[in-house]
């Protein structure tokens, strides 16, 4: 009863150790490690179910990533004129509608940059009579633009009031205004109408 017992009988646990020695084991069972509450065992599988980042590295990829998914899509919404993926500044009824309102017509300022290049030529060259024209043509193009401005920034107003009664319109005529100042092929969203066709 009291008796040890024999090498037959010891010997198939030992070979059983052995072989189980020799399995390779899991690399993701943490082994050395102490067993986590199971407070942080929750923890981590929850943020491994929500899909959350498990380190800063990881989250500063997201959010990369993220980012520029959200520029590629403001990129092709300011091409086409989506509304949903526009930048704040460019969103909402008015904003377009002053945009539209902008690009159905001609504006002396859209053509400011090209002819400020002519006038700073024209300037550079060492001949009286060419420098006075130079200064004639700053004084003709800046008066110019100002009027236009103004009379677009009244109309624009009208109309803005008459459609729009309720609407807040706080900087919409300075959205447009500052439109003016580029040129059509270059506008940011790109122009929806065209010239002569009324919004």
């Amino acid at each position: 009863m009291f008796r040890s017992r024999s090498k037959e009988e010891k010997a198939p646990t030992d070979k059983v150790t052995a072989d189980l020695s020799k399995t390779p084991r899991d690399p993701q069972a943490p082994k050395g490690r102490p067993t986590p509450k199971r407070s942080e065992a929750q923890t981590q599988r929850r943020r491994a179910s929500s899909g959350a980042p498990l380190d800063r590295k990881e989250a500063a990829r997201r959010q990369r990533e993220a980012r520029r998914v959200d520029m590629a899509k403001q990129r092709e919404a300011l091409a086409n004129g989506d509304e949903r993926y526009l930048p704040a500044r460019d969103k909402g009824p008015v904003r377009r509608f002053v945009r539209d309102f902008v690009d159905s017509r001609f504006c002396i300022a859209e053509y400011f940059l090209p002819l400020a290049v002519v006038i700073l030529i024209l300037s550079v060259i060492q001949v009286q009579g060419i420098q006075n024209i130079s200064l004639l043509l700053w004084l003709i193009v800046i008066v110019l633009i100002v009027l236009d401005s103004v009379g677009l920034a009244l109309r624009l107003r009208k109309q803005l009031n008459t459609r729009f009664p309720d609407t807040p319109k706080r900087g919409a005529v300075a959205y447009g205004l500052m439109r003016t100042l580029q040129m059509r092929r270059l506008r940011l969203p790109k122009p929806q109408v065209k010239r002569g066709e009324r919004p």
